[in-house]
């Protein structure tokens, strides 16, 4: 008689075998890669780990209550809460613009959804130097310097520039360019469910094509989709690190404005002190952080309850 728990995973007759085979090799490499990292993660912010990943002084919460103290920290976090405020709603309206242009074709369509899809399959890191290297180049042979002198427009140098900010178009840009045409392809999705009686006996009912019909059906259908889209985009912000860091940093190493959460917990674990309690406790934060922000958001929006 075979053991209960090897009963219940392997189902009636060994029914589950073959899901556990495929599964199993990703299961083990997501928990020894993903949870046990987090899990020693958590156990180093409270010890006092400076050079080393297996401490044993233990300081409670120090490491938090330092991180929480420290202004360059709390610097990036409203350094994010920009970054936040620029790109979520300019990714949300250039992917659903896109998504409504591409429904609307009648041929070519699969070529413009793979056009605008595209730069998502790009490197970060590629994208972020071909921008600093090529677009916004602080020197004459940029292209944005290049067009300014068209119009008689002085050089500028995008990145270095602080009053006004022109950083923030660079950053904001780029990462634009390379996540809009993602979250154009969740919105098609969402299109392309919206049943087409709705819109047929919305013009028997006198409603106009266009904005009145996108304002009554069409954005109303798309709730769903942008709840899931506005979170993913969030989470995404949280994240930003490649972009920030092959834009601003150099030889001299990184500049002291328009510094996110990752990027300055970089330099507080792999940096010269390389204190790796003290980036732990930060990176704990930051995921508390995520999590309260993704449950608020997820309580606004109403996410997972039925329609009335």
């Amino acid at each position: 008689m075979r053991h209960p728990l090897s009963a219940r995973l392997l189902g009636p007759q060994n029914r589950n075998l073959w899901f556990w085979v495929f599964v199993g090799p990703f299961a083990i490499g997501l928990a020894l890669f993903t949870y046990v990292p987090l899990a020693w993660s958590v156990y180093l912010s409270f010890f006092d780990a400076h050079n080393t990943v297996s401490p044993t002084h233990f300081t409670g919460l120090d490491n938090y209550l330092s991180m929480l103290g420290d202004s360059a920290f709390t610097s990036s976090l409203w350094t994010f809460v920009v970054f936040t405020l620029f790109i979520v709603p300019a990714t949300y309206a250039l992917a659903l613009g896109l998504a409504l242009a591409v429904n609307r074709l009648r041929f070519a369509q699969a070529f413009f959804r793979s056009v605008f899809f595209l730069p998502a399959a790009c490197s970060y890191v590629v994208a972020a130097l071909v921008w600093k290297l090529s677009i916004f180049n602080g020197v004459r042979f940029g292209l944005a310097n290049t067009v300014l002198g068209w119009f008689g427009g002085d050089q500028t140098a995008w990145l270095s520039t602080t009053h006004p900010p022109w950083y923030w178009l660079v950053i904001v840009t780029v990462r634009l360019w390379l996540q809009a045409g993602f979250y154009m392809i969740l919105f098609l999705a969402g299109l392309q469910r919206i049943p087409a009686q709705l819109y047929e006996a919305a013009a028997v009912d006198g409603a106009r094509p266009g904005w009145q019909t996108f304002r009554h059906i069409t954005f109303p259908a798309l709730r769903a989709t942008s709840v899931a889209v506005v979170l993913l985009l969030v989470i995404n912000a949280f994240q930003a690190f490649d972009e920030f860091y092959n834009l601003l940093s150099d030889s001299r190493g990184y500049p002291p404005y328009a510094r996110p959460p990752l990027v300055y917990l970089y330099y507080t674990t792999l940096g010269q002190g390389q204190n790796l309690g003290l980036g732990s406790a930060g990176a704990v934060i930051l995921a508390l952080i995520v999590a309260v922000v993704t449950v608020v958001q997820a309580r606004w929006f109403r996410l997972g309850r039925k329609e009335a």
